[in-house]
């Protein structure tokens, strides 16, 4: 059975920073790129950051900068530390990882950034 176990999240003020991490089993980490989508309510979920099997990252515009994905194969774990957070980041985070065809998402955690 494949999971995506995420944590992290929660309450931060703006300017604030947090870490979120997506713990897999039941696949083979290492081959599978990794990353991590946001969704507001009553918006589309966009692509935050990616990283390849072999490493290569990408962020959106908006998070260049400030938000920074890892990935520990060891750990079967990916990481994003966001940091200088936004109003306009508040959203649930969700990690995924794919490989061909295949496609495991984590069940999401809330970022709230608020004052």
């Amino acid at each position: 059975q494949v999971q995506l176990v995420q944590s992290g999240g929660g309450l931060v003020q703006p300017g604030g920073s947090l870490r979120l991490s997506c713990a897999a089993s039941g696949i083979i980490f290492s081959m599978y790129d990794a990353g991590w989508y946001r969704q507001v309510p009553g918006k589309q979920r966009e692509l935050v950051a990616v990283i390849t099997s072999g490493g290569v990252t990408n962020q959106r515009d908006s998070v260049k900068g400030r938000f920074t994905i890892s990935r520990d194969n060891a750990e079967k774990t990916v990481y994003l530390q966001l940091n200088n957070l936004q109003f306009e980041d508040t959203a649930v985070y969700y990690c995924y990882a794919a490989m061909g065809g295949l496609n495991y998402w984590g069940k999401g955690t809330l970022v709230t950034v608020s004052s």
